[in-house]
């Protein structure tokens, strides 16, 4: 897996040409490799931009480019060989094992019908093992639960060899010991990645970059320490935002009340 760079030029969508915007025209570029945490209140836009982002809906406007590629102008198997996308929807299992599961990955690198070879099993055990799946690689996947589950479609997202990783709220579902080896995870993988967030505490202390949204526009892009100040904060959520700073680690970190 290699990370790529991400170029975001003026991107906009709405369900029709006649409808109003969701997201309204964003920008944004990312360097190879660092993680960009897309942030903001429900409905601000933070799931439309990533459906533009791994493919699922066409943007109205802009382009959205992948190490240098437009990935609208890519076949699709092309495409998901770049970007792989693990979302807070779960699949039915129907009946297939986590193994299984994690095998789909390994589709957009294969020709026709070809089946899974040597590679494909070593990439997939390599993958299970990265979360911890090994004893589950049999175990029917309607079996797990919400939190092993989401692991599991982590994997499958890694067994894809993208270069570009989204994840639509990754620690949902999680306990506090899995939410800490998924964001610990995140920050070993040598991929771009894009994630979004509920957290602004995990925003600012595991992202390299924020994208803040609201009501489908952007209010800011940039480091953390840059973005999420207390008056951004606090007009985007219609709260009280106030900034701490935690030692001895010097992480940031916020608290938030209601305006009074």
């Amino acid at each position: 897996m290699t990370a790529a760079g991400v170029a975001v030029h003026e991107v906009a969508w709405a369900p029709s040409k006649r409808a109003p915007l969701l997201l309204h025209p964003t920008s944004f570029s990312i360097a190879p490799g660092r993680i960009l945490g897309i942030v903001g209140p429900n409905g601000a836009g933070k799931s439309t931009l990533l459906r533009l982002l791994y493919r699922y809906h066409a943007p109205l406007s802009g382009v959205i480019e992948i190490d240098g590629d437009d990935i609208w102008s890519l076949p699709p198997r092309a495409a998901a060989r770049k970007v792989a996308a693990v979302l807070q929807e779960q699949p039915s299992s129907f009946g297939l094992t986590v193994q299984e599961i994690v095998m789909l990955g390994r589709t957009p690198h294969r020709l026709g019908y070809a089946t899974a070879g040597a590679r494909d099993a070593e990439i997939v055990g390599n993958a299970l093992a990265m979360l911890g799946l090994d004893r589950f690689a049999h175990r029917d996947f309607g079996t797990l639960s919400g939190g092993e589950r989401q692991r599991v479609m982590v994997a499958r997202a890694l067994a894809q060899e993208p270069q570009v990783l989204i994840l639509d709220e990754p620690t949902n579902h999680l306990d506090i010991r899995h939410q800490l080896e998924v964001l610990a995870l995140i920050r070993a993988l040598d991929l771009t990645i894009i994630v979004s967030l509920h957290d602004l505490n995990i925003a600012a202390n595991v992202c390299d970059d924020v994208l803040l949204l609201q009501d489908g526009h952007p209010l800011g892009f940039g480091p953390p320490a840059e973005v999420l100040t207390e008056t951004l904060i606090s007009g985007a959520f219609s709260v009280d935002a106030r900034q701490e700073l935690l030692t001895p680690s010097r992480n940031q970190h916020f608290s938030f009340h209601l305006p009074t």
